[in-house]
């Protein structure tokens, strides 16, 4: 996107993510609660007690919420796209799944599915180099706070990774050059775990036959649903202390309901040493939202990506706010915006303290430097011009539009660069990182934990 793109996507969307507006979060959560329980039938939640153990809490993360300027009532109203009682939705193969189930079968499901390539196949595909580029992002981000982790540590102290929501393991390289000593690898997708274990098991034989290579990390897995399972109940040792929690490119299918996102976050924190970091990669909910109003359609993307809200983009609720999103040959399933700010506001329940969120361009601006050699080694950016006898991925008229400009107007028609199409530049601008920092708390005299956040 240009940065002409960027701004307007912030001023479309200022309403959404206005933190400092008078209305009581705590209170838009409970009534966002009733409205989850209504719609799925599924989750149980308790609104006054919840609201009777929040409102003590003092609020600095406070959002402009359309829904609660209009009448409460309407905030329990069925929303035209949700199933009635009893209906189903289904999986991408067809497969009914009973409404109150969630779309977690569906997710899990999708991830089953999907093909193992190898190297070969996955070179060819359209979105291979902004595949590589995310890549990269994940590689910097992990490398960077593995890197804060051991600073603050004793010389060969134990660094203890969970991996949540690992996939099929595709971070497990990552994490045996980062030099961790154990990690936990838990996936919603029973295939892709059984994937993830093949591939450490090919790791640790070919580490095995390296003599100069030393120790590769132990492991554990957990197969399950992060949104609704306790994690620390099934781990190994379940007084485990964490240094670092990651979740790549999947916490926001935990925003379908409150529920969901509060089991999420608390298998984030709760095993997580003060001074651990819970790092992480989603879709930028207020790109999303600004790209459809700008469109004024519930629909947008191009030749590499696909969205379509399901959800009213003018009045999306904290929970629950469901779009589709396709990328090409990767993803092809329900997501759900994340809703930044209260994603803040229940970290501190937690003890998660906010540290920052960028956008991957910024985050690509800031590391670039000191990642260029990786940048290149993973080849995370397209060559162009094209070498002989090479072709490019984009087809599109003006996919390399920008590139060609840039190189007239710096006057260097004899040299190449690295870029993506702009078609992969537009959908890799949807991406966002996160950071939370776990801080050290005291205890109440009933028992629970007080953060000093």
């Amino acid at each position: 996107m240009s940065s002409s793109e960027t701004v307007l996507s912030q001023e479309i969307v200022e309403d959404y993510n206005d933190s400092d507006n008078t209305d009581d979060l705590e209170k838009t959560l409970v009534i966002a609660a009733q409205e989850s329980d209504a719609r799925s039938n599924e989750y149980h939640i308790d609104s006054t007690s919840y609201q009777n153990e929040v409102e003590n809490e003092a609020v600095s993360e406070q959002p402009h919420y359309e829904e609660s300027h209009e009448k409460r009532s309407s905030l329990k109203r069925k929303r035209e796209h949700e199933p009635e009682p009893g209906k189903h939705i289904k999986t991408n193969d067809g497969e009914a799944i009973k409404t109150g189930e969630g779309y977690a079968k569906v997710v899990a499901t999708h991830y089953n599915l999907l093909e193992e390539k190898g190297l070969d196949e996955r070179s060819k595909s359209r979105i291979v180099y902004m595949r590589n580029f995310h890549n990269w992002i994940k590689s910097m981000l992990i490398n960077e706070y593995l890197t804060k982790i051991k600073d603050g540590k004793k010389h060969n102290a134990p660094v203890r990774v969970l991996d949540m929501c690992c996939g099929k393991g595709g971070d497990l390289l990552k994490w045996r050059k980062g030099n961790i000593t154990h990690l936990i690898c838990s996936d919603i997708a029973s295939v892709s775990l059984d994937q993830c274990k093949s591939r450490y098991n090919d790791m640790k034989g070919r580490n095995s036959r390296d003599r100069n290579s030393g120790n590769i990390y132990t492991i554990e897995y957990i197969a399950g649903d992060c949104s609704r399972v306790r994690l620390r109940e099934k781990y190994s040792d379940p007084s485990m202390k964490l240094d670092l929690v990651s979740c790549q490119f999947a916490f926001h299918y935990s925003f379908e309901s409150l529920s969901q996102a509060e089991c999420m976050i608390r298998n984030a924190s709760e095993c997580l040493q003060p001074g651990g970091f819970f790092i992480g990669t989603i879709p930028d909910a207020n790109d999303l939202i600004a790209r459809a109003r700008r469109e004024n359609s519930n629909s947008f993307g191009n030749d590499v990506y696909q969205v379509k809200f399901d959800c009213d983009v003018n009045k999306p609720p904290l929970f629950g706010a469901k779009y589709n999103f396709h990328l090409d040959g990767v993803v092809d399933c329900p997501e759900f915006l994340v809703h930044f700010p209260t994603l803040i506001k229940l970290g501190r329940k937690y003890g998660l303290k906010f540290v920052k969120k960028e956008k991957f361009y910024d985050y690509y601006e800031q590391m670039k430097n000191e990642g260029r050699q990786l940048l290149s080694n993973m080849k995370s950016l397209e060559t162009f011009p094209p070498s002989e006898n090479a072709s490019l991925v984009g087809t599109a008229a003006d996919d390399y539009l920008h590139a060609d400009t840039f190189l007239q107007n710096e006057g260097k028609s004899n040299i190449k660069i690295g870029t993506l199409s702009k078609s992969e530049w537009e959908a890799s601008s949807l991406y966002m990182l996160f950071v939370f920092e776990k801080v050290k708390n005291t205890w109440n005299t009933d028992g629970t934990p007080i953060y000093d956040i």
